[in-house]
């Protein structure tokens, strides 16, 4: 079973950056879709960003496009997250996942298709 493991979050202040990785186990990181998932306290999970296995097609939330950039390299089976113009309310504990099925050309944002989740690491936007 693959794990993931995401870092790089902490403290910033409003109009910031931070870049996310997410280092992932196993050898087949290449065959999968990912994506980026936000969770702040009293709220529901949300969907962020994904990017297909290939990394040649990449989605967004509207809340944070263009100003965040979901990439991956496939050599070094680590997928990123680039955040930039952070606001306060981009606040909330950050979690990478991996799409349940290999091969699969669109990744959506529902939460049911991805099988495997990081622990998560937390960013907090300072106003």
């Amino acid at each position: 079973q693959v794990q993931l493991v995401e870092s790089g979050g902490g403290l910033v202040e409003t109009g910031g950056s931070l870049r996310l990785s997410c280092a992932a186990s196993g050898r087949t990181f290449s065959a999968y879709g990912m994506g980026w998932f936000r969770q702040a306290p009293g709220k529901e999970r949300e969907f962020v960003a994904a990017i297909s296995y290939s990394g040649g097609s990449t989605w967004y939330a509207d809340s944070v496009k263009g100003r965040f950039t979901i990439s991956r390299d496939n050599g070094k089976n680590t997928g990123y997250l680039q955040m930039n113009s952070l606001k306060p309310e981009d606040t909330a504990v950050y979690s990478c996942a991996r799409d349940t099925n290999p091969w699969r050309p669109v990744v959506t944002g529902e939460e049911t298709d991805f099988g495997s989740w990081g622990q998560g690491t937390q960013v907090t936007v300072s106003s």
